[in-house]
């Protein structure tokens, strides 16, 4: 029965291998077609975006997948122009039409210091994003981001926050994870960080039980010193 569970385990794994694709960026066709503060976020124009905020111009203006200009200096690694938005008063935690914040396009993106700029800005690290009910703490973990995994538990992310797919970022850092450096990183960030390491999947396997059947060794020692069972 375990094993018939396990298997259960991964062949769900393998068809959502990729939540965090579900992630849309503006295309460069989109791009050449922003006007005002989108273009000047994207751009990077922080004084086009000072003007137009003077201006009275929609700071939490949508395109057509919802993203606001901070959305899109985001995905654009605008740093500048995020922190010219904050400060002219745009919303700084808003969702995209695929339910995307600021946090998590960065922290999907591994972009260590966008992320870095927009927490120090007050961006929160708690938001429940994507359409997995997810956070950025777990979209991070799946993909074996530690830098950004280690910013997101400082600023105080949810560690045990349990998706629609009845998985946690503990979860995730393996059964989404390759059992790498990285991965393995992120799993000892959560460790250190006293995430919980019982918590079950929906096939009722724990953090252990996933790691030793997908033979994860340096992840099985980790957590058995960590008293996980």
């Amino acid at each position: 029965m375990h094993q018939l569970v396990c298997a259960l385990t991964l062949t769900i794994a393998a068809a959502v291998a990729g939540p965090a694709l579900a992630q849309v960026g503006p295309t460069p066709a989109e791009a050449a077609r922003y006007a005002g503060l989108h273009a000047a976020a994207h751009q990077g124009d922080v004084a086009q975006i000072t003007r137009l905020a003077a201006a009275r111009a929609d700071l939490n203006a949508r395109d057509g997948n919802g993203r606001t200009p901070l959305h899109v200096a985001t995905f654009a690694r605008q740093r500048e122009a995020i922190r010219a938005l904050v400060k002219a008063g745009a919303g700084i935690d808003l969702l995209d039409n695929d339910r995307y914040d600021g946090v998590t396009i960065a922290s999907v993106a591994d972009d260590e210091d966008t992320l870095r700029v927009l927490l120090s800005l007050g961006a929160s690290a708690k938001q429940v994003t994507s359409r997995y009910d997810g956070t950025a703490l777990i979209a991070a973990a799946h993909l074996g981001h530690d830098g950004v995994v280690r910013q997101l538990i400082a600023a105080g992310a949810p560690l045990d926050h349990v998706n629609n797919l009845h998985w946690t970022a503990v979860i995730e850092s393996i059964v989404l994870g390759n059992g790498g450096a990285r991965h393995q990183a992120t799993l000892k960030a959560l460790v250190d960080a006293r995430a919980n390491l019982q918590l079950k999947d929906r096939q009722g396997a724990t953090p252990l039980q996933l790691a030793r059947t997908r033979g994860y060794g340096e992840m099985v020692r980790m957590l058995e010193a960590a008293g996980a069972r």
